[in-house]
């Protein structure tokens, strides 16, 4: 299991209960943050001290108050925190429930599982944390299903490329030689 994980969620009251799930778990090393940067300050700290973390355990919403941050979101730490930290298993735990940016989020080779907040989230995140313990990984079923699942209606990355040069009112030729330059193809 293990030994020093940190969470962060702007919410106190979502970091009590994920404390609350850890310390069943028998963690015995959490350090909760409320703002990415302190996350990301504390993982760097960690580091540099030999010390680092096992898990992070984040949200990806963060709203924004009266602090100047350099991290917006937990999509922005996790991306930072890979190319620092690749050994850093990340899970996020989140409402988010946008496929698109779900597979994006996933694709990301350190998180090891996307856990949905709600009626079971808690319970969900156990599970989370135990697969991740033994280099599994752990969706949320929702998501897990979705995943699986290819719907028609599913906008993909291609198709939002093409969607903005069209809203441009760029031509079919110059579309055409644009995703060629930038190697945009419908299965990239």
């Amino acid at each position: 299991m293990f030994k020093k994980v940190i969470i962060v969620d702007d919410l106190g009251s979502i970091n009590q209960g994920v404390l609350t799930i850890l310390d069943t778990l028998e963690i015995k090393l959490v350090v909760p943050k409320q703002y990415c940067d302190d996350a990301y300050l504390a993982v760097k700290k960690a580091y540099q001290a030999n010390e680092p973390f096992d898990l992070l355990i984040t949200d990806l919403s963060f709203k924004t108050d009266h602090r100047d941050e350099k991290f917006k979101s937990g999509e922005d730490l996790i991306v930072k925190l890979q190319e620092e930290h690749p050994g850093l298993k990340i899970i996020v735990y989140s409402v988010e429930d946008r496929l698109q940016k779900i597979r994006r989020i996933i694709g990301n080779e350190n998180v090891v599982g996307f856990v949905c907040k709600g009626r079971r989230g808690l319970i969900e995140l156990s599970e989370a944390v135990i697969k991740a313990s033994e280099s599994k990984t752990y969706f949320s079923p929702s998501i897990a299903l979705a995943l699986r699942q290819k719907s028609n209606f599913e906008i993909l990355d291609y198709d939002i490329h093409l969607l903005k040069q069209l809203s441009l009112g760029h031509s079919q030729e110059f579309i055409s030689s644009y995703f060629k330059e930038q190697h945009i193809s419908p299965s990239s």
